[in-house]
This record gives C-alpha cells, sequence and structure tokens, in this order.
C-alpha cells in the first residue's frame, strides 16, 4: 500500500510539473493580438502550432530548433552567432540597431510593442524585455 501511494505522489509531482511549465508560458501576439506563439518561464520558443521553433538558453545563447547557435545575449546587448553586436535595449526599453538606430520600443508595463513609428507590431506581456526584442525586432525564430 506505501508502494502505490509512493508511486501515485510521484505521478501527481510528475504532472503538476508538466502542467506549471505549460502553464507560464506567455503568450507572442500579432498587432490584431491574435496568438503566433509562446515563450515559456524555461526560454522554449513555440509557433502557433506549439511546435519549438527555438530556444533561449540560460546562459544568453539563442538556438534554433535544431541546435544551432544564432545568437547571444549579454545584459541588454544582443549579438549575432559571429559574436557582432547587433543591436541593444536601453533600460526605458528601446530597441536600437548596432549602429543605435532605434528598431521600436518594448512598453515594460503591458508588454505592448511598437515599431520605430510607434504602430503596434504585437504584444508580449510577461515575457523578458531581451526575449522581446530578438523575436521581434532581431527575427532570430523567423521561418
Amino acid at each position: 500500500m506505501k508502494r502505490i501511494r509512493l508511486y501515485m505522489a510521484v505521478v501527481v509531482l510528475a504532472i503538476a510539473g508538466i502542467m506549471s511549465t505549460q502553464m507560464s508560458a506567455q503568450v507572442i501576439r500579432d498587432a490584431d493580438f491574435n496568438s503566433i506563439g509562446r515563450i515559456n518561464g524555461n526560454g522554449v520558443v513555440r509557433n502557433e502550432s506549439s511546435r519549438s521553433i527555438g530556444t533561449f538558453d540560460a546562459d544568453g545563447t539563442i538556438r534554433s530548433n535544431n541546435g544551432t547557435v544564432l545568437g547571444s545575449i549579454k545584459q541588454l546587448d544582443i549579438f549575432d552567432a559571429e559574436g557582432n553586436r547587433i543591436g541593444f535595449i536601453n533600460p526605458n526599453g528601446a530597441v536600437h540597431d548596432g549602429e543605435s538606430n532605434i528598431l521600436g520600443y518594448i512598453s515594460i508595463n503591458d508588454g505592448k510593442v511598437t515599431d520605430a513609428e510607434k504602430q503596434t507590431i504585437g504584444f508580449a506581456r510577461g515575457v523578458r524585455v531581451d526575449w522581446i526584442a530578438c523575436y521581434f525586432f532581431f527575427h532570430f525564430f523567423d521561418k
């Protein structure tokens, strides 16, 4: 009987772990507020069909679905696969390319993403700003 309880506890904990990973995933939306993907707390990026299209590793490495290094993030600086700085994010949410031109803005409060002309291009509430910038402005996960 104790063994059955132990097995049941393990199964319940495993299910809770799987669900907590899914529950922590934040939806990425386009300008019309349609879901276009998700990023979970572990950095796994999924498309609108829930297929993994890449990851943000804990060390800042950005990888494609097959493990190829696409770039990296160091603090709020963004680098391509060769280590060239291709952009950065100001603490106020302004996203710049490698030559300091403004690409757009990310609202820290509501996750609204706008282009340089302040036109809404998407939403990503609850997602790290550096991840949002890599997704929307640097297109690391484009097909």
